[in-house]
């Protein structure tokens, strides 16, 4: 996701009014407190949308985020918000519980209830916005679930913080003519993790099954690099028999090899085309991407798309 506010280009003075209009315009009415003086207030914003999902990744100096009680009583759209710790550390105040997130962990938390958050370190942070009532879960288990720390603990939340992750800073999600496919998995995908960290395995059964092959892609894309990427090992990593695997990924019409080979050339092609790689070998790019033979990882490049590794690293770096 491309920042579309960056102080930097701000006069100091209109520097807070600005951030404070974005984030009331794009998710939600707040009060910011900065807590330095306007020229020491760096914040960088992007935004984007996948249909009603919305979303926010930010860095900035410290801060603290406060939603009121007048605020949330005004809430006409009640919203279920995300919020996944980059790096650093954060804490989110709700209903008086709090939690405190590290990197790769996250909270949800409501925003018909006041709450706080505090970014005494500074602010590298993902925050989705998901419609309450797209999620339909009860009052009583989005309450328990609420300011509870999620990553650590829960194999689910794992796997879900690398794949909100992934969908807070994709352009190409977020302007794609096919941003409405992601919506629905995500809210299951959400509603898995909250229903598993409740405890309602019945509940939760449902959305993990829904989102069991968008995860296992997810999970292959992150472990494209892995030499001994193989269905055992992704079978493993979700729970369930190899069998199971494929025909998860039949039903979404994926042919395992064929899938993960697309996807590992595609990253060679765009490698091999960056003048920054220019000093690695040929074969040392393949084998970054799991492929151990030169010579099979070279024809199948021109199988696919029509031209050698070498041919196309020369068309693409000869300037």
């Amino acid at each position: 996701m491309s920042p579309v506010l960056d102080t930097a280009y701000i006069a100091p003075g209109d520097r807070e009014e600005v951030v404070r209009h974005a984030v009331w315009e794009s998710l939600v009415a707040v009060d910011i407190d900065h807590r330095l003086p306007a020229e020491d207030v760096s914040v960088r914003i992007g935004l984007g949308a996948v249909g009603p999902l919305k979303m926010c990744s930010a860095r900035a100096t410290a801060v603290t985020v406060h939603r009121t009680e007048r605020q949330a009583r005004a809430d006409e759209e009640p919203a279920v918000f995300l919020g996944l710790q980059v790096s650093g550390t954060s804490l989110v105040a709700q209903n008086g519980r709090q939690c405190v997130l590290r990197p790769g962990e996250f909270a949800v938390y409501e925003s018909i209830t006041p709450y706080t958050l505090l970014f005494d370190e500074g602010v590298d942070h993902h925050f989705l916005r998901f419609p309450r009532a797209a999620l339909a879960l009860p009052d009583r288990l989005l309450r328990d679930t609420a300011t509870v720390t999620l990553g650590s603990g829960n194999p689910v939340a794992g796997l879900a913080f690398g794949y909100f992750s992934q969908l807070a800073v994709s352009d190409a999600l977020h302007d794609g003519s096919h941003a409405e496919d992601v919506v629905q998995p995500s809210v299951e995908l959400l509603r898995a993790v909250l229903t598993a960290q409740h405890g309602d395995s019945t509940r939760s059964k449902g959305p993990l099954e829904a989102t069991l092959s968008l995860r296992v892609t997810q999970y292959i894309r992150e472990h494209l690099a892995d030499p001994d990427l193989c269905a055992p090992r992704i079978a493993a990593a979700h729970g369930i028999s190899v069998r199971h695997l494929y025909a998860v990924l039949s039903r979404s019409g994926i042919s395992l090899g064929d899938w993960i080979r697309t996807r590992r050339l595609a990253e060679c092609r765009r490698e091999l085309a960056d003048p920054d790689a220019r000093l690695r070998t040929i074969a040392a790019i393949g084998r970054s991407w799991g492929f151990a033979n030169a010579t099979h990882f070279t024809k199948s490049f021109k199988q696919t798309y029509g031209i050698t590794p070498r041919d196309w690293r020369d068309q693409n770096t000869s300037q």
